[in-house]
């Protein structure tokens, strides 16, 4: 296992700049996903730790060697495309062999290597298929295996489940963890679909036009978002615009249009001032619906319209000055349309995250 550290890494393309001066450490095993919209880095710094694209400026290092500027063949990681590149004219044995083929390895080590990858991913009794006799998720499980038969210091994988059905990436994901963690791999993940990465993620990084914006657990960064753009890309979440009154014990007190709320700070580190303009982020499932008034961060209001789930029902719950929140209601209560009438949401503190313009 090696740690992966990126130092003030800079890459322009033209008068492009696609990343910022970027600093990163990935521990020694970490299975690490990279996420943000199109065009925030993440592809672009994914390449450049496999050397496919050489920076202006910074470092990385694996372990404690700077292979900034190495050949990406001497670096010696495993590389997953979004497309497998999987060679038609090969057998799924040849697939997973070619890596080795060009390493000079002997014909029996190879065969002994293949064997072992793709028992790993549980396709070793495809050995003498095409990739066009084999589902997307089975070509994806060859293109997994190819990528680990060389042993690599590290993986790197640019979405390798965006071209599967919804129910082969719930499979895919947990056997993607499965394996990287039983061959003790590092491993940088990158992705847009956010579900995939709270999932599996040990830790994870959102970017943003090049800079990044947060690393975290996916609980930490999910709970507790530092920025409004972290909010608004993992999960959904209701924003208020506010003014905060003042701060005790630990709780900041912010006043919004739809009423009064005490809630925490995103990033601790940046203290508010009395009178700042701040925006709050709560979570739709964080809202508890009652019929009788409550003390504490409430809101008034009722039910407009709703979508019935089954183990959840879903809200866009209506204040009297005609603000929308939604809520998600778990073992709904009130999705039956039995009370239509006043209805009061409210939130614990905790959940409430106080965000700085």
């Amino acid at each position: 296992m090696i740690s992966i550290q990126v130092k003030q890494l800079t890459k322009q393309f033209g008068n492009v700049v696609a990343l910022h001066g970027l600093d990163l450490t990935i521990n020694p095993g970490e299975l690490f996903f990279l996420l943000g919209p199109s065009g925030c880095g993440k592809t672009t710094l994914l390449r450049s730790l496999a050397g496919f694209y050489i920076p202006e400026k910074g470092q990385i290092l694996f372990g404690e060697e700077d292979v900034t500027r190495l050949e990406p063949h001497k670096r010696n990681t495993g590389m997953m495309f979004q497309s497998y590149a999987l060679w038609p004219h090969m057998t799924v044995a040849e697939n997973v062999a070619f890596g080795l083929e060009e390493r000079k390895v002997s014909r029996p080590e190879i065969t002994r290597r293949v064997a072992e990858a793709l028992a790993s991913v549980h396709m070793d009794q495809y050995a003498g298929r095409k990739p066009n006799q084999l589902s997307g998720g089975q070509q994806q499980r060859i293109a997994l295996a190819r990528a680990l038969v060389i042993r690599p210091r590290c993986l790197l994988l640019d979405e390798p489940l965006s071209n599967l059905d919804a129910k082969l990436r719930l499979e895919m994901r947990t056997e993607i963890r499965r394996v990287c963690k039983e061959f003790q791999l590092t491993t940088v993940y990158v992705t847009h679909d956010q579900k995939e990465a709270l999932s599996i993620a040990d830790r994870m990084a959102i970017l943003e036009s090049g800079h990044i914006l947060q690393v975290g657990t996916p609980r930490e960064v999910y709970k507790r978002p530092t920025h409004k753009t972290v909010a608004n890309f993992i999960g959904e979440t209701d924003f208020l615009s506010g003014k905060v009154l003042g701060a005790v014990g630990g709780y900041v007190t912010v006043e919004t249009s739809v009423g009064r709320f005490d809630g925490i700070l995103g990033d601790p580190t940046q203290a508010v001032d009395v009178g700042a303009k701040v925006t709050i982020s709560i979570r739709p499932e964080c809202w508890e619906l009652h019929r009788n008034p409550e003390t504490r961060n409430v809101v008034k209001g009722r039910i407009g319209e709703s979508i019935y789930l089954g183990e959840v029902a879903q809200y866009d719950f209506v204040t009297p000055a005609g603000a929308k929140l939604k809520i998600f209601e778990r073992n709904p209560r009130f999705a039956d349309g039995s009370s239509r009438g006043e209805l009061y949401a409210t939130v614990e503190p905790e959940d409430v995250v106080v965000l700085s313009d």
